[in-house]
C-alpha cells in the first residue's frame, strides 16, 4: 500500500471528528493529515479543498467520494469498502451519496457545534 495524504477543514466540527476516528483506525501511520487552516501546502485552491474532500495518492488528486475511498483504502478495517469504490458503479453510488451529504453539511456542521464544549472565556 502506498501512503495518502488527506487535506482536512479543521474549523468543521464534521471534519474533526472524522479525522480523528481516521488517525485512530490507521494504526501504521500510512495517512499524512494536512490541516487546510495550518501552515500546509494545497494543491489547488484552498477554497475548493474546503468545499470537497481530497485526498492523493501515487500522485493521483482525488475529490469526494474517490478521496474518501482513497483513505480507506490505507486502513485495513476499511480497506474492502475502499477497494469496493474502485468499481465504476460502486464509486457512482459513493459519489451520489457524497454529494448528498455535502446538501446537508451546513446544518449538520451547526449540529455538531452545538454539543461542542462552550469556549472559555
Amino acid at each position: 500500500m502506498s501512503r495518502v495524504t488527506v487535506w482536512y477543514d479543521s474549523q468543521c466540527p464534521l471534519c474533526r471528528r472524522e479525522i480523528a476516528t481516521m488517525r485512530r483506525l490507521d494504526r501504521t501511520n500510512r495517512i499524512a493529515f494536512v490541516d487546510l487552516h495550518g501552515d500546509g501546502t494545497c494543491p489547488r485552491d484552498r477554497g475548493a479543498m474546503l468545499a470537497r474532500f481530497h485526498a492523493q495518492e501515487d500522485g493521483v488528486l482525488y475529490q469526494g467520494a474517490a478521496a474518501f475511498a482513497a483513505m480507506w483504502r490505507q486502513i485495513p478495517l476499511l480497506r474492502p469498502l475502499g477497494l469496493a469504490a474502485r468499481n465504476r458503479l460502486v464509486l457512482a453510488g459513493l459519489e451520489v451519496a457524497y454529494r448528498g451529504f455535502l446538501h446537508l453539511r451546513p446544518l449538520l456542521q451547526r449540529l455538531a457545534r452545538s454539543f461542542e464544549p462552550a469556549a472559555p472565556r
